[in-house]
């Protein structure tokens, strides 16, 4: 399936994906590792195929999508049918660690 938007990620969401993997590694059976995987795939393919589907978060233009109840993705729509992927955050930590 071709997607519709272009996904582009920061620096600062890859960083966090990171994070959360090498966490994950060591705390999470490879069975689990892989249902989140494909789950941000699923989510990231949505956004792909309409970025309005998720609902609007508290910060100005920015979307968010929930992952797993675990796991929330930030993101906005950008010029040129791009949508950027700001944050990829755990939502088990402080509120205010998020940085959007």
């Amino acid at each position: 399936m071709k997607s519709g938007y272009k996904i582009e990620w920061t620096d600062n969401a890859l960083k966090e994906l990171k994070l959360t993997f090498e966490y994950l590694e060591e705390y999470w059976t490879e069975k689990e590792i892989s249902r989140l995987s494909t789950e941000i795939e699923k989510t990231i393919q949505l956004i792909s195929n309409n970025p309005k589907v998720f609902a609007k978060s508290d910060y100005r233009g920015i979307r968010r999508a929930v992952v797993l109840r675990l796991n929330s993705i930030y993101y906005s729509e950008k010029e040129n049918k791009c949508v950027e992927i700001i944050s990829f955050y755990a939502n088990r930590k402080n509120p205010k660690s998020r940085r959007i």
